[in-house]
C-alpha cells in the first residue's frame, strides 16, 4: 500500500502552468481575478477568457476552492484554492491551508481528474513557512490517496530548488512514517 502511494506522488522543480495534467491548482486570490507569483502566471498562460470566467464566480473565501477550465493552459481545469495569509500562527492558517488541499481534492474528484499539479500554496507572498506548509500539503495528499483510488498522479510543482530539496526531505519524513 504504502508503495503504491509513494507511486503516486511526484516532486519537480518547473512551471506548473505547463503542466500536461488535467488538473492544475492555483494559489488564488480571494477575488479569483489574477494577481503575482503563480496566480498571475496562470491567468497570463490561461489567456483572458479565465478572467472572464472568474469574474463570473464572485471570489472564493480562504480554505476553500472553485473550478474553472483551463483554457490556453494543457490542463483541463484549473482548480483555484485560497490559501492563508501567515499571521505567526494563530489565525487557524494550519487547518485553512489543509482545507486548501482538501478541497482542492474533492473538486478534483467531482470534474474527474486523474491528474493534478499543486503548486507550494501560501508560501510566497503569503509568507507562509516553507517547512510547516509543505508538511500540511503532504499529510493531506497522504491521507486523500488511501482513501481514494480515482486520482492517480499528484504532481508537486516546485518554484526553486530549496522548495524542491524541502518538498523532497518532508515527502521521505512523511511517507516513510507507519500509517495509522
Amino acid at each position: 500500500m504504502e508503495t503504491n502511494l509513494k507511486e503516486r506522488i511526484q516532486i519537480v522543480e518547473g512551471d506548473i502552468t505547463k503542466m500536461e495534467v488535467d488538473a492544475i491548482i492555483n494559489a488564488a486570490n480571494t477575488s479569483l481575478l489574477g494577481g503575482g507569483g503563480v496566480d498571475g502566471a496562470i491567468h497570463r498562460a490561461a489567456g483572458p477568457e479565465l478572467l472572464a470566467e472568474t469574474k463570473t464566480i464572485g471570489g472564493c473565501p480562504t480554505g476553500e476552492a472553485r473550478v474553472t477550465k483551463g483554457y490556453r493552459l494543457p490542463a483541463k481545469w484549473v482548480i483555484h484554492t485560497v490559501g492563508p495569509i501567515w499571521s505567526g500562527g494563530y489565525g487557524d492558517e494550519d487547518e485553512l491551508l489543509a482545507n486548501c488541499y482538501i478541497n482542492s481534492f474533492k473538486a478534483a474528484l467531482e470534474i474527474g481528474a486523474a491528474t493534478v499539479a499543486f503548486p507550494s500554496i501560501s508560501t510566497g507572498v503569503y509568507r507562509f513557512p516553507l517547512e510547516r506548509a509543505v508538511n500540511i500539503a503532504l499529510r493531506e495528499t497522504k491521507f486523500f490517496l488511501q482513501n481514494n483510488q480515482s486520482i492517480k498522479k499528484v504532481i508537486f510543482i516546485c518554484f526553486g530548488s530549496d522548495a524542491y530539496k524541502k518538498y523532497q526531505e518532508v515527502f521521505n519524513e512523511v511517507f516513510n512514517q507507519e500509517t495509522h
